[in-house]
């Protein structure tokens, strides 16, 4: 059968690289969350995190993503927990996903702790077939598509103080044949590996201006691997400055203010350095945190992660 569905699966091969399976962040280091699990819990504050992501803009069709999470320690225990939900908007197909995070950090230094976490994911995937305009639109295979339910599971592990930070993930483990024609996964959701890690460098005694370099690895089977690579500075504390590459595809200006101790805003825009860059103006990202500290304290050391 042939029908729309195809030239929007071949055209998000075409321009993906197969790459991006997972929703993906320009500013990822603030939201670490979404695809490790062991970052529950580890500001030592409630944590709660906006998104909203808009892709190669003027391009018919192109990612749109929208994130919300939340995540706290349990009092005084080794224990973290949270919860995100991710909308991610392709063409026709709209995919939301609600997980559940829980961590346990033990500490293996003065300085350093090692978190390890899991994460339980719920996905309902829909497919409009209004857009795609079917030669048969009484096919029972487009209607599966419609809200169709696939759990998941993942795992992670994330070393960290509060200068540094290493983290190893899986977000979901399971593989999911999202369009099967004769037994042959057209659309396949595969296991995406995340490694990612940052240090921040005091650039003055008085701990005014910091430095932080940070990368973000993702390895899929079939995909060119992806490394985004990114420098921010931040200013007495409050104003932070940045700029990143993400390799053989875009690179990245990033800006951020911190509002108040626990209020804080980020913004992000991306330009191609393919050849999508003729056919569309760039991609913006925005995102604000807001984090409840105990007894009206602040954090130590106000961080980029």
């Amino acid at each position: 059968m042939r029908t729309k569905l195809f030239f929007f699966i071949i055209m998000s091969i075409t321009l993906c690289g197969y790459a991006q399976q997972d929703a993906q962040y320009t500013q990822y280091m603030y939201n670490t969350i979404n695809i490790n699990p062991a970052y529950a819990g580890s500001r030592g504050a409630l944590s709660i995190f906006g998104l909203y992501r808009t892709q190669w803009v003027g391009l018919d069709g192109a990612p749109e993503t929208s994130a919300f999470s939340i995540n706290t320690p349990i009092n005084n225990s080794r224990i973290g927990i949270g919860l995100s939900l991710v909308n991610d908007k392709i063409g026709p197909t709209n995919q939301n996903d609600l997980s559940a995070d829980l961590s346990y950090t033990i500490q293996t230094s003065p300085s350093f702790k090692l978190s390890f976490g899991i994460k339980a994911t719920a996905n309902l995937f829909n497919l409009d077939i209004n857009k795609l305009n079917p030669e048969d639109q009484g096919d029972p295979q487009f209607q599966d598509l419609d809200n169709k339910f696939s759990p998941n599971i993942g795992a992670g592990v994330y070393w960290h103080s509060d200068k540094a930070y290493i983290g190893l993930s899986v977000p979901n483990f399971i593989e999911t044949n999202r369009y099967d024609d004769n037994d042959v996964a057209i659309y396949k959701d595969k296991i995406n590996y995340y490694l990612i890690g940052g240090y921040v460098f005091n650039l003055d005694k008085y701990q005014y201006f910091k430095f932080k370099p940070a990368v973000l690895t993702k390895m899929t089977e079939g995909a060119p691997l992806q490394v985004d690579i990114s420098v921010n500075f931040m200013f007495i504390d409050r104003f932070v400055l940045g700029a990143a590459y993400r390799w053989s595809a875009s690179v990245s200006a990033m800006a951020g203010f911190q509002i108040t101790d626990g209020l804080y805003i980020g913004y992000g825009y991306d330009r191609e350095t393919t050849r999508l860059n003729n056919y569309n103006s760039g991609s913006h990202e925005i995102f604000l945190r807001y984090e409840f500290f105990k007894n009206n304290g602040r954090m130590i050391t106000p961080r980029f992660f």
